[in-house]
């Protein structure tokens, strides 16, 4: 558990890092219109990214990115941010890697202080996060822990709220997926493991999250594609992404007398360590994606700016909400 604050010496390694991702975004005028920033380029999105076929590579769970190839690509330099989420106070669920990462950078080249929860093998990635964040000119602090537990999530989300200050966004996106080709495969254990990560964490952490979140805050859960059409090989994840589609919902109807808004994100095939830790099956890495209108799995980076457009004042309407991004294929 670690507050990483901005000091100079941040800035410094910062601006090694790559100062224009710390002062990344579009100018804005005083009267809100854009100022002079070169437009981004059109890019064809089926040729983006890489449209090769993954190479086969196995890591013990939870993997890490560091040792994924190729890396995912996560916003890195690419992002840039324009005060949207300025003076914002975030927790992030499997922040450490994918798409959890994307977000954290985006949110923090936003203008907002993050906190990362992840799983204690995962600190070396989770200590690349803080590097960013801190380039952003933003807070960093460091949650690590095993979510399967009410008391850890309990603890993590008061940590939170007192180092960040306050807090005012709250992203439910960390998981856990195995494949398995027959469902006489899924042992109790994995079956149980798949729902108190996903399923329960997100109650858990909306649970004790709320108390503290004042009328304008966000709730962001993580669904998938297989909330609505189910991988044969993923029959307990897809019922837990079912699970929280309908958390998402529900809370949304209720949570609106308080204020505040609860959305979804709903991703199909991204590249992130969830693929080479076990949620593909063996000998079928190199299908991944490949199935897509687009032809090539997303990548999160793809993703972070959703996040933002749900987490963002100006969506205060958007509440029960999912936003699919699946290459063409899926629902919604």
């Amino acid at each position: 558990m670690t507050d990483y604050s901005l000091t100079r010496r941040h800035v410094l390694v910062g601006s090694a890092v790559g100062i224009a991702a710390a002062a990344s975004g579009a100018a804005v005028a005083q009267d809100g219109t854009a100022a002079s920033r070169p437009a981004k380029p059109l890019q064809d999105p089926r040729t983006k990214y890489t449209r090769e076929p993954f190479k086969e590579q196995r890591q013990e769970w939870p993997a890490l990115t560091s040792r994924m190839e190729p890396r995912p690509d996560h916003g890195e330099t690419s992002y840039h941010g324009s005060g949207r989420l300025t003076g914002r106070k975030a927790l992030i669920t499997g922040g450490d890697s994918g798409i959890g990462r994307a977000v954290a950078i985006a949110f923090a080249r936003e203008g907002a202080d993050v906190a990362i929860n992840y799983h204690p093998d995962e600190e070396s990635d989770a200590q690349e996060v803080v590097k960013l964040i801190v380039a952003a000119g933003r807070k960093a602090i460091t949650l690590p822990a095993d979510i399967r537990s009410q008391a850890a999530c309990e603890e993590v989300v008061s940590k939170a709220f007192e180092q960040l200050g306050g807090l005012d966004l709250l992203v439910n996106n960390a998981a856990y997926q195995q494949s398995k080709a027959d469902i006489l495969e899924i042992t109790d254990e994995q079956f149980d493991r798949t729902f108190k990560t996903n399923v329960y964490h997100v109650f858990r952490f909306s649970k004790a999250a709320i108390p503290h979140l004042p009328p304008g805050a966000s709730i962001i859960n993580t669904v998938s594609v297989n909330s609505y059409d189910p991988g044969e090989e993923l029959i307990d994840y897809a019922s837990t992404k079912a699970a929280i589609l309908n958390l998402t919902k529900g809370m949304a109807k209720q949570l609106a007398r308080k204020g505040i808004r609860v959305n979804a994100v709903a991703p199909g095939p991204v590249w992130t360590p969830l693929q080479v830790a076990g949620g593909q099956l063996e000998g079928q890495m190199k299908a991944f994606g490949q199935d897509t209108p687009l032809g090539r799995a997303g990548q999160p980076a793809e993703l972070a700016s959703l996040y933002v457009a749900l987490a963002e004042e100006d969506a205060s309407f958007s509440t029960g909400t999912v936003v699919g991004a699946f290459g063409g294929k899926g629902m919604p």
